[in-house]
């Protein structure tokens, strides 16, 4: 089982140096295109796809395969190693296929990653300057709101004041009496 893992992450690692290399340049790919197809389907001159760089999940699982395959027939015929013979090779056959494909993916996500991180580097000023100004549009509209709604606040309260005066019953004046003097007339005391 440890020699399995060794060979799945040996494998990951495969994959993601098979990968970062198709994608600075699919030379072996294009000759094969260019044997291949007629002159009307041959690749673009500016495609950069490769066997894994910019290849659906299918076609790279096949890619993969065919060239483990590939190895494994010339490591089976003309070494004394029998990869087929046995389920320890057929597994770790399995695992570095399986490692591969997840290498290529791990290089895939971390390629793109560094492409937007390097796009967005240069326009970081601009989306700054961008997010400063929409900051400073909404804290002016929240000053004229705020100093609206204080206006709107002040101009209801003079107007409750006109009203509490006016309907202010009037102050009867004492005798001078307190309040419990008041209390023991009604009979409260």
């Amino acid at each position: 089982m440890g020699l399995e893992i060794i060979i799945f992450v040996g494998a990951i690692l495969f994959g993601i140096l098979l990968y970062w290399r198709e994608s600075n340049g699919n030379g072996v790919y294009r000759f094969l295109n260019k044997i291949v197809n007629s002159k009307e389907l041959q690749m673009k001159p500016g495609d950069k796809t490769g066997f894994i760089y910019q290849q659906k999940l299918l076609l790279r699982i096949v890619y993969i395969t065919a060239f483990f395959i590939i190895l494994a027939v010339v490591v089976q015929f003309f070494t004394p190693f029998k990869i087929f013979g046995s389920y320890n090779g057929t597994s770790a056959f399995a695992s570095m296929i399986v490692g591969t494909l997840i290498g290529s993916y791990i290089a895939s996500f971390v390629i793109k990653s560094g492409e937007v991180i390097e796009d967005k580097t240069g326009d970081l000023g601009g989306i700054v300057k961008d997010v400063v100004e929409k900051g400073k549009e909404i804290v002016e509209d929240v000053k004229e709101k705020a100093s609206d709604l204080v206006d709107d606040v002040k101009g209801e309260s003079e107007t409750i004041e006109d009203e509490v005066v006016e309907d202010k019953p009037e102050a009867k004046e004492d005798d001078g009496k307190t309040a419990r003097e008041r209390l023991k007339d009604k009979g409260l005391l």
